[in-house]
């Protein structure tokens, strides 16, 4: 086997890990900071919580029901950005949204590590997979603007 399909083949179990037992998937009251997410071509739902103080997540969570991939993603984001500052998630944001669906970066700045988050860019080339790694995504962009938004992938 290529090293490439070891890495692929650890990818995959890091994904189905996380879809078995997600991670940070409960109620966050603490949060001051919320984003819906839906996706109605398979009817993925997440809902993302942030607790925010002093520029700085403390805590992430989610809860919602979709794929594996969906799940996979939302759980590795809530681990991803706990203890990031607002700019260090919206970097990793930009970086996530860059390598699995293509989209030019959301600023310029630092290149971003991203860790076991290289584990999605696979779906890259399955373009209705994009949407289910990218929804929690797209509501942590949401939520780190502010307020309770809702988005939806479509």
């Amino acid at each position: 086997m290529s090293a490439s399909g070891d890495l692929r083949d650890l990818y995959q179990d890091l994904i189905l890990d996380h879809t078995r037992k997600p991670r940070n998937f409960h109620d966050l009251p603490a949060a001051n900071r919320r984003a819906e997410g839906y996706n109605p071509l398979c009817g993925d739902r997440v809902s993302l919580m942030l607790d925010v103080k002093d520029d700085t997540i403390e805590e992430a969570a989610f809860q919602g029901s979709g794929c594996a991939i969906s799940v996979a993603s939302a759980s590795m984001l809530t681990e991803a950005v706990t203890g990031k500052s607002v700019e260090e998630a919206r970097g990793l944001l930009g970086a996530f949204l860059t390598q699995t669906a293509g989209s030019p970066p959301l600023a310029e700045g630092p290149d971003v590590e991203l860790g076991k988050l290289a584990a999605f860019a696979g779906v890259r080339e399955f373009p209705m997979r994009v949407k289910c790694a990218t929804l929690a995504w797209r509501a942590l962009e949401a939520a780190l603007a502010g307020g309770e938004t809702a988005v939806r992938t479509e």
